[in-house]
C-alpha cells in the first residue's frame, strides 16, 4: 500500500469523494507509522493507555474486515487477530511485527476496495448483526472515514510521544 496521500477531488461525485477521503485517511495511518522500528510501533506511548501505533493498525484491520467483508459482503469469517470475535485483542501488539500487521491490514484494505468497487451503488444494503439492522454502503463508507479520522488523532499523539515527530 502506498503511503502517499492524495486529497479528495474538489468536484467529484459522492462515491468518488467518499472513496478518496477513506484512502486519504488510510494513507495517513500508514504515514504515521513510517520510519519506526517494530519496538517503537509497539510502544504504549501514552500511559495509562495501552494503545500503540501497531495496535491501531491491527484494530483497523479488524474494522476493515468487519464492515466490508462480514457486513457488506456477508462473509462468514472470523476476525484476523481473535478467534473469539473479541475486537480488543487487536490492540495488544505484544510480539507483533510491522511486516505481519501491515500485510494483514493491506490485504483487508484491498478486499474492502474490491467489495466497494463491485457494489452497484452506495444504496446497497446489508444486515449488521451487531446493530440488528440493515445498513447501506454509504453509511459504511462514512463510518470508516470517521473511524480512521478518530484513530489518526490517536496516532498523532502516539507518534509524537515515540519520537517527537508531528505533522502529516
Amino acid at each position: 500500500m502506498t503511503s502517499e496521500r492524495i486529497g479528495p477531488p474538489l468536484r467529484g461525485d459522492e462515491r468518488e469523494t467518499l472513496r478518496a477521503f477513506l484512502d486519504f485517511h488510510r494513507a495517513t495511518l500508514a504515514l504515521k507509522c513510517e520510519g519506526l522500528t517494530d519496538e517503537q510501533l509497539r510502544r504504549q506511548a501514552s500511559p495509562p493507555s495501552t494503545l500503540s501505533l501497531l495496535g491501531l493498525v491491527r484494530h483497523m484491520t479488524e474494522v476493515e474486515r468487519t464492515w466490508f467483508r462480514i457486513v457488506i459482503n456477508g462473509e462468514a469469517i472470523g476476525l484476523v487477530h481473535s478467534d473469539s470475535m473479541d475486537y480488543q485483542v487487536a490492540y495488544d501488539a505484544t510480539g507483533a511485527t510491522r511486516d505481519e500487521a501491515f500485510a494483514a491490514w493491506e490485504a483487508e484494505v484491498a478486499e474492502s476496495r474490491r467489495i466497494e468497487e463491485k457494489a452497484e451503488s452506495l444504496d446497497v444494503t446489508a444486515y449488521n448483526a451487531r446493530w440488528e439492522e440493515d445498513v447501506s454502503l454509504r453509511l459504511v463508507m462514512h463510518h470508516m472515514i470517521h473511524e480512521y479520522a478518530r484513530h489518526n488523532g490517536h496516532a498523532d499523539l502516539l507518534r509524537e510521544a515515540v519520537d517527537g515527530a508531528t505533522g502529516v
